[in-house]
């Protein structure tokens, strides 16, 4: 007679944690990071381009902006269209169309052709973005979420200060004698692998029945932040010329006829009511003072660092580096601190941070690069804004339903993107203004504003404290 046995479950595989919710977070946040990326990388490239493509001023300017005005412009719509047709199927259609568009900004024959690129890679970037954020909502819940926040935190401050970096490196290296051109090119193998693994990981989620896409809101919305965008990321550059303020007022207009009709509608682009639930107004206020501050001090300090001093691109980014190293690992490990602390360390952190500006514009004021006080402003900075950002994160969308995620994703998105927008047109005008006289002393005045503004964001801090504390 023969005996047959089953092996018990080994105890070690059963107790082991599924680690495919993190695999597939790692490939979003690849995703994430390499969009981000490219808001900054194409700056140090700016003299090869020119050259290579006889460029005018007015065209080097919409290469740059072109990619904030798409990406802008369906940060609301992408988030939605992610609920109405699957997250997955949004996020990989648009990182096809940012690596499409990589590809075809790498060959550009001319400076239409990359323009217009510009423009679809970033409306490709918007279409994937806003996914990362409402997959983190659907698929990790308490400890895990916060940790998945952290990273998400984490990827956003080391892609901005990375930007430069990397593409300082890339145009020195001259690849194939490519120049510029690698800088998109790039793109193209890593798109590819984050689609193939998009595909494998992440869950298709399936599209929302009964509910249609609010055609009139979609119309209101894309030509609101355009309207809005274009003359904050084109004004400081051209004078302010009147149509800038034209297309401000004009897109003021149309947001507040976009507040109206989502009010009305059945199926809103976005559900106004999100913002009524605990802690979303007071940490989107937070969001957008803090972000705004980081995006005129990453312009200002980056500025003055070459023009004022002399320094090149890649030298300014490196410069900077170790408060974007810091942001990113103090964003990523905040969640280890003990959670008594947690609600605490947002205000704390902002308030951090504006004496951080405050002394780095201290740090410049005779003309110097700094020494050591620039570089210990440096890291308060990141210390205090890794461990504010991600707490701020998991406490703004801590109450935020699943089925609120898509609206909560999509005003996080565009607040984070509106906010930088209006931090580098606002504090790059005060500087370009004032450095006309002195770039040490533009540098000193923009840095005190930012950290006022910081200050203003530590209020905003302390009523998201508040209410996420109540029971």
């Amino acid at each position: 007679m023969t005996l047959t046995t089953s092996a018990p479950a080994t105890p070690d595989r059963a107790a082991r944690p599924d680690r495919r919710p993190w695999f597939m977070l790692a490939v979003l946040l690849l995703g994430q990071f390499m969009a981000l990326l490219d808001v900054t990388v194409v700056n140090v490239a700016m003299t090869d381009i020119r050259t290579d493509l006889h460029a005018s001023g007015a065209a080097l300017q919409l290469v740059v902006s072109g990619y904030t005005v798409g990406y802008a412009m369906l940060l609301i719509t992408g988030a939605r269209l992610g609920e109405l047709f699957g997250r997955r199927r949004l996020f990989v259609t648009g990182v096809v169309a940012f690596t499409v568009c990589s590809l075809l900004c790498g060959f550009a024959p001319d400076p239409a052709t990359l323009i217009v690129a510009r423009i679809a890679q970033g409306a490709g970037a918007a279409l994937m973005m806003p996914q990362v954020i409402s997959v983190i909502q659907a698929h990790f819940t308490g400890a895990a979420r916060a940790k998945a926040l952290s990273a998400y935190t984490a990827v956003i401050s080391v892609a901005f200060v990375s930007g430069q970096v990397l593409g300082g490196v890339l145009v020195g290296a001259d690849l194939f004698g490519a120049g510029w051109r690698p800088i998109f090119l790039v793109n193209v193998p890593i798109g590819v692998l984050v689609a193939a693994l998009a595909l494998r990981l992440v869950p298709g989620g399936a599209a929302k029945a009964g509910r249609r896409l609010d055609l009139a809101g979609l119309a209101l919305a894309v030509p609101a932040v355009v309207l809005i965008v274009l003359p904050l990321v084109l004004g400081h550059e051209t004078g302010w010329p009147m149509w800038t303020f034209g297309s401000l007022a004009a897109g003021v207009l149309l947001a507040v006829l976009f507040v109206v009709v989502e009010r009305r509608v059945r199926d809103p682009l976005v559900n106004l009511g999100v913002l009524k639930i605990r802690g979303v107004a007071p940490g989107l206020a937070a969001l957008a003072t803090g972000v705004a501050s980081y995006g005129g001090f990453l312009f200002c300090v980056g500025l003055h660092l070459q023009a004022g001093l002399g320094e090149t691109a890649l030298a300014a980014g490196l410069t900077m580096a170790p408060g974007g190293v810091v942001f990113g690992v103090c964003g990523f490990f905040w969640h280890k601190l003990p959670e008594r602390v947690h609600a605490a360390l947002t205000p704390c952190g902002y308030v951090g941070s504006a004496v951080a500006y405050a002394l780095l514009g201290l740090s410049l004021k005779d003309g110097g690069k700094g020494g050591a006080l620039f570089f210990a402003a440096l890291l308060l900075f990141g210390l205090s804004m890794g461990l504010a950002f991600g707490s701020l994160m998991a406490h703004a969308l801590t109450h935020v339903p699943l089925e609120s995620a898509a609206d909560a994703s999509g005003l996080l998105t565009t607040t984070l993107q509106l906010g930088q927008v209006v931090g580098v047109a606002t504090f790059g005008s005060l500087f370009l203004t004032l450095a006309g006289g002195s770039s040490a002393h533009a540098i000193t005045t923009t840095m005190t504003w930012a950290a006022a503004l910081m200050l203003v964001g530590a209020g905003f801090a302390v009523a998201l404290a508040r209410a996420s504390a109540r029971r």
